[in-house]
Formats: C-alpha cells, structure tokens, sequence
C-alpha cells in the first residue's frame, strides 16, 4: 500500500536524511510525528495524546542546527517538549532508549550528525526493539549522513521544497514544505512527495504553478451589485 498522510499503523522506528543547511529533517520529524500521533488518538475515538514529547540532540547537530525555539514549535508540542542535549552519539542514543522505555512519553525525536561510528546496526536494532516492545515511536534525523545500515522500519531523504503560494495574499510568505522522498519502507513501496502542514495537518502540497490564483475565486458582478440593489 502507498504510503499518505493520515495512516494509521505508522512504523515505530524512522529514520530521516537531510542537509545541515536546511531546517527540513528537523521539521519534517515534527510533522511526521504529529501526523501519528493524531492518526493513532483517531483510532482511539479521539482520545487526546497529552504526553511529554522527548527531543534529543547530540553536540554536533546542536552545532549545526541549533536547539528548537519553543516558541517556533506548534502550540500543541510547547508546553510538553522535553529537551535532552547530549555531548556525544554515545550519549544521545542512550538518551534515545531510555526515552523509548518510558510510557509517559508520546513519541521521541532525535537529531545526530553524521555517521558516528557508535550508530552501528547494532544500535540501530536496539532501538528499534525498544521503540517495537514499549510502544512510543521513535523519528531519528540523521543531519549530513550518507544511508548506511538500519534497522529502521522507514528511511527518508528530505529537501526543502517552494512554498505553496498564499491563498489570499501572493506577496506573503508561504508556508514551510518538503520533498520528501521515501527510499525504504517495508510496509510501503518507495514513493516521493511534496509535503507541507500549513493548517496544522500533513497533506500533500500543491506545486507554485498548480495553486489557484486567489483572482479566480471572486466572481465578477453583472450589472449592479446586491448592495447596490439593497439602496435602491
């Protein structure tokens, strides 16, 4: 089955690739994760997920990305982000299994740079045991790393894409978008999409060139108009 937004039966274990120039792995672990857990409170007849989200960097990606900004994150994730800034890949992924351990978290995510050489598949196994056995899904972005053994249940390489235009205002600035290209999946076949949560949900994301023109929304009056037929 193809891979969309909205499924449920998400894999517990993910990886993301992306460029330290970009913000795009970062923010698109965030929207895959929110993607989940709001797919998975619809399964369970709307009951709302209000556990701590664990987030975890290594110094290097804290180098080359920084630390998110609270106020940048979606409402829902503020108040219940739970920041772990680790010196060492050795460090961060023991952060990542002991967070993947506890059940009073929602999800974790973690940012490591490179390819360490304590990110072995080994480690990469335990993690996806732990993540499988307690049940809290794991979103690793793996920043200026080359793909090389996991065993992550789905692997992505992601770029930032164009904005979709504005609806209402074409000079504004557009929302955050990605390219998002899915190299491995064992549940789904490889895929590549344009993705953006502008609402607050992961949809797919028009192109610049297929966005309606705002112009075309508004219907040209005949004659008079109605307020002008009100005064008369």
């Amino acid at each position: 089955m193809r891979w969309r937004p909205g499924l449920g039966l998400q894999p517990m274990h993910s990886e993301i690739f992306a460029r330290s120039h970009e913000a795009s792995g970062a923010g698109l672990a965030l929207a895959l994760a929110r993607d989940a857990l709001t797919s998975s409170a619809g399964d369970k007849a709307g009951a709302e997920d209000t556990r701590q989200v664990l987030w975890v960097q290594d110094r290097a990606a804290m180098r080359l990305g920084g630390r998110p900004c609270v106020q940048g994150l979606p409402p829902d994730v503020r108040h219940r982000l739970i920041h772990v800034a680790a010196n060492t890949p050795e460090d961060a992924l023991f952060a990542l299994e002991e967070g993947l351990r506890c059940r009073d978290l929602a999800c974790v995510i973690g940012e490591i740079a490179g390819n360490p050489r304590a990110l072995t598949f080994t480690a990469s196994r335990r993690l996806s045991l732990a993540a499988e056995r307690h049940g809290i899904a794991l979103w690793l972005v793996r920043i200026d790393a080359e793909p090389d053994l996991s065993s992550a249940r789905m692997r992505w390489r992601v770029r930032a894409a164009a904005s979709p235009r504005p609806r209402w205002n074409p000079a504004a600035p557009g929302h955050a978008a990605w390219h998002a290209e899915l190299f491995r999946a064992r549940a789904h076949p490889p895929g590549e999409w344009i993705l953006s949560d502008a609402d607050g949900t992961l949809r797919h994301a028009l192109a610049a060139d297929e966005a309606p023109d705002p112009r075309d929304l508004v219907r040209p009056t005949v004659g008079r108009s109605l307020a002008a037929r009100a005064r008369a």
